[in-house]
């Protein structure tokens, strides 16, 4: 850590009663206004320091955030300054539901990434944010500023961004104890023996195929509940799905597990092609999917900074209200 970032912003903490015997990082992060994973990231960096006692010689870096805290033990947490990101801002359209100075909340297209990864290095809704919103930059890291949970790139529908330190520490916090309502549209091939399941399912990378995760007994807990809204028949089903857990891929990897394969989904479904049997308008609407049919459609939580409830439903896109018309007038 060099003096033009120690000059930047210094926090300094005292330890107090509430906060004696606490975890380093969870005690600094509520006596700050940094997110716990932040300060965990400046612990690495080596930018909190631990005073010494008066007249013990200078102050030691703090190394392991999992260490307790002592009572009237003083920290210096050295914030750097927000330095320009290697990304280039982007003039990309936007869909917002709703912005506020705290947060943002969009209708993610389909066919967009949420964050840059390998390959994909330009177009995503991050360039696009930071075209937007000039001051993003800082919060969560240089790759995903503002970034608290991600939908799939081939997935639409509503996702939200904080604008601030203090809005993403609490959206973390509030995804965390599963505090948002999320609810997702899901077209699929088949249709289930239920009208509603709760599929109770843990989640972990595919053992062979790493691109992929699957249903695995060690896998991480995953929660779905999962609604029929529309039956067409015994060819396809239209599901509403909530979300209690965020496991990668869980609504795909879930339901593929069920054998009731998300239409158009070319990693968890084997490849199909409607038969002469299927109504011609139902046909086509399948045919021209180049995407999972997989929206996500409402998200409902408090403000993480005043606490109102807000409530957003996300309209579909295009080709999932062709094939939404398409199913309900072919099998009326």
């Amino acid at each position: 850590m060099n003096q033009q970032e120690k000059a930047a912003r210094c926090i300094r903490i005292t330890i107090d009663d509430a906060l004696s015997g606490q975890r380093l990082d969870h005690a600094l992060a509520t006596a700050s206004d940094l997110s716990r994973s932040r300060i965990q990231q400046l612990i690495a960096e080596g930018a909190v320091l631990k005073t010494r006692p008066a007249g013990d010689g200078s102050p030691e870096t703090a190394s392991k955030h999992s260490s307790r805290v002592s009572l009237r033990q003083t920290y210096e947490i050295h914030v750097p300054v927000n330095t320009s990101l290697p990304l280039q801002a982007e003039d990309i359209a936007l869909d917002i539901l709703f912005e506020d100075e705290h947060l943002i909340v969009v209708n993610k297209p389909p066919g967009m990434v949420v964050h840059p990864s390998h390959g994909h290095d330009s177009g995503t809704l991050v360039h696009a944010l930071l075209h937007h919103c000039p001051k993003l930059p800082g919060i969560n890291g240089v790759e995903r500023p503002g970034i608290v949970h991600r939908i799939d790139k081939d997935t639409s529908g509503s996702l939200v961004v904080a604008k601030t330190e203090l809005a993403h520490q609490r959206l973390v916090e509030m995804f965390a104890q599963h505090d948002i309502r999320r609810e997702y549209l899901a077209w699929c091939r088949g249709t289930p023996l239920w009208n509603e399941q709760c599929i109770e399912l843990p989640i972990a990378r595919h053992p062979q195929q790493r691109q992929k995760m699957s249903v695995q007994p060690h896998g991480k807990p995953a929660v779905t509940v999962a609604q029929v809204e529309a039956r067409y028949r015994r060819d396809f089903s239209r599901l509403r799905l909530s979300l209690h857990t965020g496991r990668t891929h869980q609504i795909r990897v879930h339901l593929s597990h069920h054998q009731i394969p998300i239409l158009g989904d070319a990693v968890y479904a084997r490849s199909y092609r409607p038969g002469s049997n299927i109504p011609e308008a139902a046909r086509q609407a399948i045919l021209a999917l180049n995407r999972q049919a997989l929206h996500a459609e409402i998200l409902g939580m408090n403000h993480p900074i005043s606490g109102e409830p807000l409530l957003f439903t996300a309209p579909l896109p295009d080709d999932l209200v062709r094939l939404s018309s398409a199913l309900d007038l072919a099998y009326a």
